[in-house]
């Protein structure tokens, strides 16, 4: 049985926090967050981020470690030893597992469009490019299938081949070598944003509170974005952090290690806007938002830059270690719910998990043209639209309010138990006082996020 073969371990501390942080950091945080940010009223906005991180996106995080380190298992298999004798709480985990499949089914396409974007700019392809020409560019990229499909392979090959040679020579060490490698990188073209001239009316843009614009658009509205922005960055309720908890021993609280990885998340986030804001601001660019922003935009500005191509070679470089430090992760947790509950072995389950994912991933690299008249929420969107809003506006908030009822009632694994497993080993303790929170408040804040984005899909 799966539960008493001798299980991989990850090898150190650090290794848990990068590769959790990696999971966490996406690219939302590099073209979502500086947006947000600007348009919600700057430091305003950053602080009721922050707020919502601690009161909402903390609890949760800590929860799926919880169970992972308690049952070291996949996020399934982790429930169903923990949960009382005769229920049914397991089954989440395979939606859980789902989700994480429906996650990669996007993801890797548009990773694919960071490993393409540092390719063609490192190669100088893009280089004296017209505004237009540049925006053609990524027009082209998107219109040709057998590019994404190439560009999203790549995604996919790279991802198993790193899991598949092991938990710690290949997962951690990998991730470990990229997020570090990627913070250098942002520090880098961070320091090179700010020191542009005209840097400082986009910080001001960015960091400074702006009151008046905050209460222009409403407080709700930016109270809501916030919420939405914290809940959705670390992609909690799909069980994406429980492997990586039932991967560590219980030397240290998990508390503790919540909040390092929320900052290092927060750290990413907030430093991306000091590259974007300035640079767009110092050559007279409009910030915009999406793939635009990142796509078109971005690449005027280097192309107007002195040493724009090293320069932009380098944030594609830091997008892809983003994107990719995610692929990674998720995938391991996919590989495994496969090796503990179907007994493969871990090269077994690469090969065929890749092949499945790439089969999987197919659907949105061709929405973009030769399914392009697919549009399943309405007109202008596409497939990425729908595996999006599956499992962001619906498996996250929905499998955070599990884990929150799970963690925190008899019938499930209970207070004391989750209580008890957060606070083994040394650091900071999770509140015990907070229990009415978690049990009432908590899953409320989750319903407002749950309902308040399908109001916002569809607009009611």
């Amino acid at each position: 049985m799966s539960s008493v073969n001798p299980r991989e371990q990850l090898g150190s501390r650090i290794g848990f926090l990068f590769i959790s942080a990696g999971c966490a950091i996406g690219l939302g945080n590099v073209w979502r967050f500086p947006f947000i940010t600007g348009k919600y009223g700057g430091a305003a906005f950053v602080l009721i981020y922050l707020l919502f991180l601690f009161i909402l996106g903390l609890p949760i995080m800590v929860m799926e470690f919880s169970i992972g380190r308690g049952g070291r298992q996949n996020i399934a298999g982790a429930l169903k030893k923990l949960q009382p004798e005769g229920s049914k709480w397991h089954l989440y985990g395979y939606f859980a597992i789902l989700g994480n499949l429906l996650l990669m089914m996007f993801y890797t396409t548009v990773a694919g469009w960071m490993l393409a974007y540092f390719y063609h700019t490192l190669t100088g392809s893009l280089a004296g490019l017209s505004p237009d020409e540049v925006g053609g560019f990524f027009g082209g990229l998107l219109a040709s299938p057998g590019t994404l499909i190439f560009w999203m392979g790549l995604t996919v090959v790279l991802g198993f081949t790193t899991c598949s040679i092991g938990l710690q020579k290949g997962v951690e060490t990998i991730t470990k070598w990229m997020m570090s490698s990627l913070f250098i990188i942002l520090i880098a073209l961070v320091i090179k944003s700010v020191t542009l001239p005209g840097a400082s009316a986009g910080l001001s843009f960015y960091l400074m509170p702006d009151l008046d614009r905050l209460m222009e658009i409403g407080v709700w509205e930016t109270v809501y974005a916030a919420m939405g922005q914290a809940f959705f960055t670390l992609s909690l309720g799909i069980g994406s952090m429980a492997i990586f908890g039932s991967y560590i021993g219980k030397e240290r609280s998990l508390t503790g290690e919540s909040l390092n990885i929320i900052a290092l998340d927060t750290f990413v986030a907030i430093l991306s806007g000091l590259i974007i804001f300035p640079a767009c601001f110092a050559f007279g660019k409009d910030p915009g938002a999406g793939p635009g922003l990142i796509f078109v935009t971005l690449p005027n500005i280097f192309n107007s830059m002195n040493g724009g191509r090293i320069w932009g070679s380098l944030f594609f470089l830091f997008l892809s270690f983003a994107a990719m430090s995610t692929v990674i992760a998720v995938f391991e947790n996919i590989m495994a719910f496969t090796m503990e509950e179907l007994g493969w072995s871990r090269k077994k389950a690469a090969v065929i998990n890749c092949l499945l994912l790439f089969a999987l991933s197919l659907p949105c690299a061709l929405g973009f043209n030769l399914w392009s008249e697919i549009q399943p929420l309405g007109k202008g969107t596409g497939i990425i639209d729908l595996e999006d809003f599956i499992v962001g506006n619906n498996l996250l908030p929905i499998g955070s309010l599990v884990f929150a009822f799970f963690c925190s009632y008899k019938m499930g694994w209970g207070w004391d138990n989750f209580v008890n497993e957060a606070n083994e080993g040394h650091g900071l303790r999770y509140p015990e006082k907070t229990k009415f929170y978690v049990k009432y408040i908590l899953p409320l804040i989750i319903l407002v996020v749950f309902i308040g984005g399908y109001i916002e899909k569809f607009g009611g």
